[in-house]
């Protein structure tokens, strides 16, 4: 029996079983909250995780956005990995700075990417 294709916003089956592969800073952005908005208006679901966090996501990826202790605003999740520049796209249209890193199954360093100011 096929799986059912997911809602709107919902992560596709075939990634919901990985480990985390996407990590990254959200430079000088210490709330998350406009963050998780900027990803709705552009389709993605956004809820709530903690009282300062957020999780977002798509068919293609899933991230938590939780700020850290200063400025920042640190994402974690799962993604399909033909897509991270396709996440590193949309960061870059919210007119973030960010750095990205996509780490394979095995835990090694397959792609990073940073943009703006640090």
């Amino acid at each position: 029996m096929a799986e059912p294709e997911p809602e709107p916003g919902d992560l596709a089956p075939q990634w919901r079983d990985l480990s985390n592969n996407v990590y990254g800073i959200l430079h000088g952005h210490g709330d998350a909250a406009p963050i998780a908005v900027r990803f709705e208006r552009h389709g993605w679901s956004s809820s709530s995780s903690s009282w300062y966090g957020y999780e977002v996501g798509t068919t293609w990826c899933e991230l938590g956005l939780e700020p850290a202790d200063g400025p920042d605003v640190l994402l974690n999740g799962v993604m399909d990995l033909s897509r991270f520049t396709d996440l590193a796209a949309l960061l870059s249209r919210f007119g973030l700075s960010y750095t990205l890193e996509l780490y394979d199954e095995e835990g090694d360093l397959l792609n990073e990417l940073m943009h703006g100011r640090r």
